[in-house]
């Protein structure tokens, strides 16, 4: 009796350990927080016994942290540029990266009592104060919008106007309660929440906006993390990115 004791106690000690075996962490942009969010369970239902949770926040933000150890299995970024230096620092396994989706930079303004913004031009007008923007530095909508800005000539116009935010998502909140007159976002934030903000345009951008996907180079499931970088891929991933207005890449 006493050695079936022990046996279960060992057991139950052992299950534990067996399903964080079987769980990755992965650590994506704050654009595509409600797609993966859809995304998780229905990867969890193709791998029995696996888990994924995850990290949601600006790409450069997600990069620092890979860098400092946290730990991450899978990363995906909004642009190519992070996902560049994430190789040149040797924190992904580039022989796994990937892109599957594709976005889109649009201006938006709040749904009520917006300014009418028509134009990058009228950015500049009195009736618009405030421009959130994000910061260049870590979150790429703030590139994808300082390029846009300046091929027109205007970031130095315009940025006595600008409120600086750390992730596109916060971007999105400053317009959607109407504490700043216009921001820039992806097409597929506008979306999220369309009964508060107007897509008022979509400018050019100068790079695409797409999204690539890698093992982090310091995963202990690189096996599982590689069947979620897979799965993206896969028909019914690309059903909900769809969904949530992603392209393809």
């Amino acid at each position: 009796m006493r050695a079936f004791r022990l046996l279960l106690l060992v057991l139950a000690m052992a299950l534990p350990l067996a399903a964080a075996a079987q769980q990755i962490t992965v650590s994506a942009a704050a654009s595509l927080t409600d797609a993966f969010k859809e995304l998780g369970p229905k990867f969890e239902a193709a791998k029995p016994g696996a888990a994924v949770r995850f990290n949601f926040a600006a790409s450069g933000v997600l990069l620092q942290q890979i860098g400092q150890g946290a730990p991450v299995d899978v990363f995906a970024s909004a642009d190519q540029e992070t996902m560049g230096r994430a190789a040149e620092q040797k924190l992904i396994d580039a022989a796994t990266r990937r892109n599957f989706a594709s976005n889109a930079l649009v201006l938006i303004e709040p749904a009520r009592d917006g300014a009418g913004v028509q134009s990058l031009q009228d950015l500049a007008g009195a009736g618009v104060r405030k421009i959130a923007v994000g910061k260049t530095a870590t979150v790429p909508v703030g590139r994808y919008t300082r390029q846009v800005l300046e091929g027109a000539g205007l970031w130095s116009v315009l940025e006595p106007k600008f409120v600086q935010a750390d992730s596109v998502r916060q971007v999105l909140d400053y317009v959607a309660r109407g504490e700043v007159e216009a921001g820039f976002v992806y097409r597929t934030d506008a979306a999220v929440m369309s009964e508060k903000v107007r897509v008022a345009f979509a400018p050019t951008t100068a790079t695409p906006v797409s999204y690539p996907v890698a093992v982090v180079a310091d995963s202990r499931q690189k096996a599982l993390a590689g069947d979620f970088v897979a799965f993206l891929s896969s028909d019914p991933a690309r059903e909900v990115l769809a969904r949530h207005s992603f392209g393809k890449p």
